[in-house]
């Protein structure tokens, strides 16, 4: 089974490059936790756009995670926002599908 290792030295290009190739489905990276605004940079670490008081530190995610679930982790865990498209990011995934569903939306 598919598997991802996050951790605060990831960039948000490398995050979604291995999000990609480890679950097949495109990963949106927002500045907030609630994905309104802002895109985040590329080059950017987790670390260095983690929001003040968020613990970051590693999260490990297999492809059978709940989209929602994976959301709300993220979120609560860097205080960062992030969405799960299908694989050619036209769509946003389905909260209710896991993470290498997600791609076949």
């Amino acid at each position: 089974m598919a598997e991802l290792k996050i951790n605060g030295r990831t960039t948000v290009r490398k995050l979604k490059a291995e999000f990609k190739e480890a679950f097949g489905s495109s990963l949106r990276v927002y500045m907030s936790p609630s994905c309104k605004g802002k895109m985040a940079d590329d080059a950017a670490t987790l670390a260095s756009i983690r929001a003040e008081g968020a613990k970051g530190g590693e999260l490990a995610v297999k492809g059978n995670k709940i989209v929602g679930n994976f959301e709300k982790e993220f979120a609560e865990a860097w205080g960062i926002g992030v969405q799960v498209a299908n694989a050619d990011d036209t769509k946003l995934a389905n909260n209710d599908s896991t993470l290498c569903a997600a791609a076949k939306e």
